[in-house]
């Protein structure tokens, strides 16, 4: 792939088909760990280092164990260990270095390794034939999509506590239709063909 496929690539993951506002990827976290930038942010980073190291390494061991051994229909459980064996690296780091995020993060951390847009993002680059370059780059932008929808959902959420919503909708009833009305912002990005 050019270096303009690439830049389609990453638009595309970053907007078009955002995993949480157009694909609906990793939903838990986004409604458990958005209620602060901060905490957004923090696991915005976590997941985009567990996305593009796990898009790099399930791509290898597709394409140099599972693949050639005949074994590919292993691939999801395999792809599971190597995210799983990510989430605890940065689990660790975070509880050594960062400890206040780690704190902050509380449960929402180990469930990377379940989080569907992890283990969706490796199986989309098997999936698309994409090439090393293009799987490490597709991860990462998706990664910063997940990320920048957590950004937003966020200061939507600062916003909400200032809001005076019917009884009936307090809570997470006014979360989730503000989390809709943000999707359907972003589905005006659905139709966008720039190639």
């Amino acid at each position: 792939m050019n270096v303009a496929s690439l830049l389609l690539l990453a638009f595309t993951a970053i907007v078009v088909e955002n995993f949480i506002f157009s694909q609906f990827y990793g939903i838990c976290p986004f409604l458990g760990v958005s209620n602060k930038p901060s905490t957004a942010f923090g696991m915005g980073m976590a997941v985009t280092c567990v996305i593009t190291l796990s898009s790099f390494l399930t791509w290898l061991l597709y394409h140099h164990i599972l693949d050639p051994l005949g074994i590919s229909y292993l691939s999801t459980i395999a792809f599971i260990v190597v995210i799983a064996a990510l989430v605890q690296l940065i689990e660790m780091f975070l509880k050594k270095y960062v400890p206040v995020l780690y704190e902050a993060l509380g449960i929402y951390l180990p469930l990377i390794t379940t989080n569907c847009a992890v283990l969706g993002s490796a199986l989309i680059n098997i999936q698309n034939g994409y090439n090393l370059m293009a799987s490490v780059v597709f991860g990462f932008s998706s990664a910063l999509g997940f990320t920048m929808a957590m950004l937003i959902f966020a200061g939507v959420r600062e916003r909400l506590v200032f809001a005076d919503p019917p009884k009936s909708f307090e809570g997470l009833p006014i979360l989730l239709v503000s989390a809709g009305l943000v999707a359907m912002a972003f589905a005006g990005f659905s139709g966008v063909n720039i190639g």
